[in-house]
């Protein structure tokens, strides 16, 4: 019976987060207050347990690096590489694309794609209002190269982050793994991108002489802060490449870097606190009280547990039914909570595994998957909500049905690229 209870606060819960139909964050703290008040979830358990409750490590890794951001973009870094690409890109509509998306990917994986979209999206819709274009294809070519660039690292996808602490999967094990797959989906994303939107590029020679005029030197605020700050970044960026070595967690570097970022920078604390997104730190905290009531009451241990029967010890098939299962469903909900709900099943499943690198090809497949279905729809990921929602107060509206016809073609086109991928290095090789 209580399974049964736990299973449909969830479904219900999913459904008004998948829907929009009411705010995300009260969605999950009312599902999580009931699995709290039925006692659906193991007590005090929830707040130190790390896996049947709130994982920490994920909160204070977001928390750290939120405030990383928050100091870095008081220097107006972003603001000049915007410029900067619009400049060298001389006005020409394609050009300017593949600069921003090149900027979009690259900053991706070390910012996370949600910061980056919410940095990028603002300057680029300025640049072309001032080139006199549409800016919605150019938004929408940055979320899909941020969600397709933040799959590489350990911190640059929210998926990536639940997988990496569920999983004990470092920032190194990431890098090796997942850059190559990302690095070949951007090149395949490239020529896709000029094929989608190649009706609405439009150049305006009387236009381009405005962007030209831009001073992008004028948009660094403070030179002697993004120096200090950069110097910051490269040591937690490396901080976090050594964890397989000094066995620090990623939550503690990104919390010393943060700490350290505002005694360099020597900003008001309170300032800087106002650039953590909390809305998104609680729902992470109500989404894992949540699955903790899943756990408890073994609804995920039978679900993981039908699926070792089904998949028996055909583990090609296991990898790709997780890759192509993920694309598809995490397409349609919020891949967060989808990543979330899916782990401990996919770690059962690999727990069955006695072979250590098929074990990490199904993590590395349910990765794929999850991080790329954040593409398929409006909604399937934080950094769409974002872009459409900076679209739409700027005059830019973006419709869900204008994403999604972009998105699920580029989701379904990576996710092969992800599969022949997995194939070839984990089941061929």
């Amino acid at each position: 019976m209580s399974a049964i209870l736990a299973l449909t606060i969830f479904v219900v819960a999913f459904a008004f987060i998948a829907t929009e139909k009411a705010d995300k964050v009260k969605v999950v703290l009312i599902a999580a207050g009931l699995m709290a008040v039925t006692g659906l979830i193991p007590g005090a358990q929830v707040f130190f347990s790390e896996h049947a409750g709130i994982d920490w490590n994920v909160i204070f890794l977001l928390f750290g690096m939120m405030i990383i951001v928050g100091v870095i973009k008081q220097t107006g870094v972003f603001d000049y590489l915007a410029i900067w690409a619009a400049k060298r890109a001389r006005g020409r509509p394609f050009r300017l694309m593949l600069m921003l998306m090149a900027i979009t990917a690259i900053a991706s994986p070390f910012l996370d794609n949600v910061t980056t979209i919410m940095l990028v999206a603002p300057v680029t819709i300025v640049v072309c209002d001032r080139l006199r274009i549409p800016a919605q294809p150019y938004l929408i070519a940055e979320v899909l190269a941020s969600n397709i660039g933040g799959a590489s690292t350990l911190i640059g996808d929210p998926p990536n982050i639940i997988i990496g602490s569920r999983a004990g999967l470092s920032f190194n094990d990431f890098l090796i793994h997942m850059t190559p797959a990302v690095v070949i989906s951007l090149a395949v994303f490239i020529p896709l991108c000029w094929l989608m939107f190649r009706r609405s590029f439009r150049y305006n020679p009387e236009h381009v002489a405005e962007v030209m005029e831009l001073q992008e030197r004028r948009a660094i605020t403070d030179g002697r802060l993004l120096a200090r700050c950069l110097i910051v970044l490269a040591l937690v960026i490396i901080g976090f490449g050594l964890h397989a070595l000094v066995h620090i967690e990623p939550s503690i570097v990104a919390l010393l870097g943060a700490g350290v970022m505002i005694l360099v920078a020597r900003t008001d604390v309170h300032e800087v606190l106002r650039e953590v997104e909390w809305p998104t730190l609680v729902f992470f905290m109500g989404l894992f009280v949540m699955v903790a009531g899943l756990s408890h009451t073994g609804v995920i241990e039978t679900a993981g547990s039908w699926v070792v029967d089904v998949v028996g010890d055909n583990y090609f098939a296991a990898a790709t039914s997780l890759l192509f299962g993920s694309a598809v469903l995490g397409a349609f909900f919020d891949n967060i909570p989808y990543t979330a709900t899916m782990a401990p099943i996919v770690q059962a499943l690999a727990d069955q595994v006695s072979d250590p690198q098929i074990a990490q090809a199904l993590w590395w497949a349910f990765a794929l998957g999850a991080d790329y279905s954040g593409n398929g729809t409006a909604v399937a990921a934080s950094a769409n909500v974002v872009a459409i929602g900076l679209a739409a107060r700027s005059g830019h509206r973006i419709s869900f049905w204008e994403f999604t016809r972009y998105g699920l073609l580029v989701t379904f086109v990576s996710t092969l690229v992800a599969w022949a991928y997995v194939t070839v290095r984990y089941f061929v090789m």
